[in-house]
C-alpha cells in the first residue's frame, strides 16, 4: 500500500494566472468603489423621493460589492500559509464568507419584501423622475464594472461570475428605470412596490443559490461543477487499475478542489508516469488541483470494512 501526496500543478504552470488575479485586482478595486458610491446615491434619493425600489435596489447592489469583495478577497485568503494546527491554511474562510453572506442578503431582502408589501395598501407618493436618473447612473456602473471583467470571463470562473452579476444587475437597474418611467406616465403609485418586489425575487433567486452552494462547500460536498461518476470513470479507465474506492471530492475553498482516492493496481509498473498523467487530467478536465492517492496491490487490502464504494 503506497500514497502519494500529488502537489497542485507547479509554480510555473500558474504564474499567468496569478499575474491574471494581479490585473484583476484593479477591476475589482474599481467596481467596488463604482458601485460604493452608486450605493450611497441610491440610498440617499431613495430616501429623499420616498422610493421603495431604489432603496431595494440598493441592497441588491449592496450584494454585489459584497460579492465582489468575497471573489477578490478568496484568492488573497487561499495564499495564506498553512500551520500546524491550520493545515489547510485559511482557504475556508472564503466559503463561511459566502455563507454569512447568503444569509445576511435573505434577512435584508426579506424586509424589503414586507415593506412593499404593505405599500400596497398604502402607497407613498413616488417622485418618478428621480427614480430614472438615478437607476439610469445605475446602469451606466454596472455595465462599466461588467466591462472591468468582459476579457477574462472565458478563462476564470470566478472573473466570469463577476461579469455575468454585474450584466444581470444592469439589466435590474434598466427595470428601475422602466418603473420611474410607468409612474410618470401612468401615475400609478403601486408601481413603486410592484417593481421592488420584482428585485426581491430577482435578488432571492441568486441568493439562495449562493446560500446553497456555501453551505454544501461548508459540509464539504462534491463541488457543483464536478461530476463525480466522470472522475470515478477517468480513474477506473487508467491503465493496470482495477478498482477505485473511498473517492472524496470537496472544495477547499470557493476556488480549489481537492480529491483523495484508492485504487487498486496489482502492478508497479508506471507508477510514477501514471501519477504525472493524473496530476495533468484531474487539473486540466476536472479543476482538481489537490491531490492524494492511495495505491492497493492486492484485493484483501481492498475488502476492508472501512472502505466505502463511490
Amino acid at each position: 500500500m503506497n500514497i502519494y501526496q500529488i502537489p497542485a500543478p507547479e509554480r510555473d504552470c500558474m504564474h499567468e494566472d496569478h499575474h491574471e488575479h494581479t490585473d484583476y485586482s484593479h477591476a475589482f478595486k474599481i467596481g467596488v468603489a463604482l458601485n460604493v458610491g452608486f450605493i450611497i446615491v441610491e440610498v440617499v434619493f431613495g430616501l429623499m423621493a420616498d422610493s421603495l425600489v431604489l432603496l431595494a435596489d440598493a441592497g441588491h447592489n449592496l450584494s454585489d460589492v459584497l460579492g465582489l469583495v468575497l471573489a477578490w478577497g478568496a484568492g488573497y485568503l487561499t495564499q495564506r500559509e498553512a500551520t500546524d494546527r491550520r493545515t489547510y491554511g485559511w482557504r475556508k474562510t472564503s466559503i463561511l464568507a459566502a455563507l454569512f453572506n447568503g444569509i445576511i442578503l435573505l434577512v435584508a431582502i426579506g424586509g424589503v419584501g414586507w415593506e412593499a408589501i404593505r405599500r400596497f395598501n398604502d402607497p407613498s407618493h413616488v417622485a418618478g423622475a428621480t427614480i430614472i436618473w438615478v437607476a439610469g447612473i445605475g446602469v451606466i456602473v454596472n455595465g462599466i464594472t461588467a466591462l472591468l471583467f468582459m476579457s477574462g470571463r472565458e478563462r476564470d470562473l470566478n472573473i466570469r461570475g463577476a461579469f455575468l452579476h454585474m450584466a444581470a444587475d444592469a439589466g435590474v437597474s434598466a427595470g428601475v428605470v422602466l418603473a420611474g418611467i410607468g409612474i410618470i406616465i401612468t401615475g400609478w403609485q403601486w408601481l413603486d412596490s410592484a417593481f421592488s418586489l420584482l428585485i426581491v425575487v430577482i435578488v432571492f433567486i441568486g441568493t439562495w443559490g449562493l446560500l446553497k452552494d456555501s453551505f454544501n462547500l461548508a459540509l464539504d460536498a462534491v463541488p457543483r461543477h464536478i461530476n463525480t461518476e466522470e472522475v470515478k470513470n477517468y480513474l477506473s479507465g487508467l491503465p493496470g487499475v482495477t478498482q477505485v474506492h473511498d473517492l472524496h471530492i470537496w472544495g477547499m475553498s470557493t476556488t480549489e478542489v481537492a480529491l483523495t482516492a484508492h485504487l487498486v493496481k496489482q502492478s508497479t509498473e508506471d507508477d510514477d508516469s501514471l501519477i504525472a498523467e493524473m496530476k495533468k487530467e484531474l487539473h486540466n478536465r476536472f479543476g482538481i488541483e489537490h491531490i492524494t492517492i492511495q495505491w492497493e496491490r492486492g484485493e484483501e487490502l481492498f475488502n476492508c470494512e472501512d472502505s466505502c464504494e463511490i
